[in-house]
């Protein structure tokens, strides 16, 4: 594993806005974990498949290529040879894909695609369980998280700039649903990794929780040098594990 930086916390808390400026300041792979859940959870839809159905699951893992290209700034997310980065950020697929994280088979194979990631060179990532699970050995383990009126307003933004309109009160109903989940369940529940650095960003811009990190990662005494930019990662279709690996 190369050095790997982890930036976890719940939904809307900053993860991927600061994510993405760090990895791409520090010219490191950024590896959005929350998109590989996402990519799955369109699947699954998209085929008529259900939650409740563990061999379908397997079945569709073992058939799935999963990939991630391009910069920090315009990640792209392969499914099966086909960019689904755009119709991935719907509603609806996003209140799936809290469903489809919480299944063990499909955290375990996504642990390995992530792990797999790490190989290609230093890494950004930023999910739910980075630290505790996939890489409890991170170099640097960052938990960022907000307060949920805060995380809410940010999501409706996030959503409204992409055209999208829903309700404050919808938003910040779905967000405490998803802290539920995300806290109570029995594989990999959401919390911060022992040794990590929790940042509190209710109050603080994005600039100011970039700059944060950026100083806890530049503070490592293994941190690389910058690399000469952003790294794009493998063009697509990049290996997947398959189901049973």
């Amino acid at each position: 594993m190369s050095f790997v930086v982890t930036i976890d916390g719940p939904s809307a808390a900053g993860k991927s806005t600061v994510a993405r400026e760090v990895a791409a300041r520090l010219g490191f792979l950024y590896v959005d974990t929350g998109a590989l859940y996402r990519a799955l959870a369109l699947k699954l839809g998209a085929g008529g498949g259900s939650v409740e159905d563990a061999e379908g699951i397997e079945r569709m893992l073992a058939a799935t290529r999963l990939d991630l290209s391009g910069s920090p700034a315009e990640p792209h997310v392969w499914l099966d040879g086909e960019d689904v980065s755009g119709r991935i950020r719907t509603p609806e697929v996003s209140e799936l894909s809290s469903r489809v994280a919480a299944l063990p088979a499909v955290r375990r194979w996504l642990v390995r695609l992530q792990r797999s990631l790490s190989e290609r060179g230093p890494v950004v990532g930023e999910g739910r369980d980075l630290g505790t699970v996939v890489f409890p050995d991170a170099a640097v383990k960052i938990y960022l998280d907000a307060d949920p009126l805060t995380r809410a307003r940010r999501r409706a933004a996030e959503l409204e700039g992409r055209g999208i309109r829903v309700p404050l009160e919808q938003v910040l109903e779905e967000i405490d649903q998803r802290d539920r989940r995300d806290r109570t369940r029995a594989h990999s529940p959401l919390r911060a990794a022992e040794g990590a650095v929790v940042i509190e960003s209710s109050r603080l811009g994005p600039g100011a929780v970039v700059e944060e990190v950026l100083r806890v990662i530049r503070a490592h005494p293994g941190c690389p040098p910058p690399a000469g930019g952003p790294r794009t990662g493998s063009p697509p279709p990049g290996p997947s594990p398959r189901s049973g690996d």
